[in-house]
């Protein structure tokens, strides 16, 4: 199964825009990132219309932060993803008929559904400044 890494790869951006003076291209980002420059746009635009990043076009365009980091949590930058679930696991509906299956999802529901809530919690009360501040210019 493929982790889904958009969290931390946003995450890492945001840190790296708080840190440059200028706005970053798509194309930047999606070499910095080992991934195509839609996939950057296309995240990039879920950030922006939150109102987290801002856009450029032209010469000298791109993208640069309209928040400060400290204003700006995990659980917010989670939210603007759209993500459903911080965990990549998920359970089975594949014998929907079999009380078994019925057993194993429902402990399996409960213990996913606790954590998740302590984790979003937390999200929710760490900044992004805090990310980057080892490596202040």
């Amino acid at each position: 199964m493929r982790k889904d890494s958009r969290l931390s790869r946003v995450l890492h951006v945001l840190v790296h825009l708080e840190m440059t003076d200028q706005p970053v291209t798509s194309d930047k980002m999606a070499e910095m990132l080992f991934t195509n420059p839609v996939v950057v746009r296309r995240t990039m635009a879920l950030l922006r219309n939150q109102g987290f990043v801002r856009s450029t076009k032209g010469h000298n365009g791109g993208w640069s932060l309209a928040k400060p980091l400290n204003n700006i949590t995990l659980l917010d930058i989670h939210k603007a993803l759209g993500e459903t679930s911080v965990f990549t696991i998920g359970l089975t509906d594949e014998h929907t008929n079999c009380p078994i299956e019925h057993s194993v999802n429902a402990a399996l529901k409960d213990v996913m559904n606790e954590a998740e809530g302590l984790m979003l919690e937390r999200f929710g009360e760490i900044t992004l400044d805090v990310l980057g501040k080892e490596f202040k210019k």
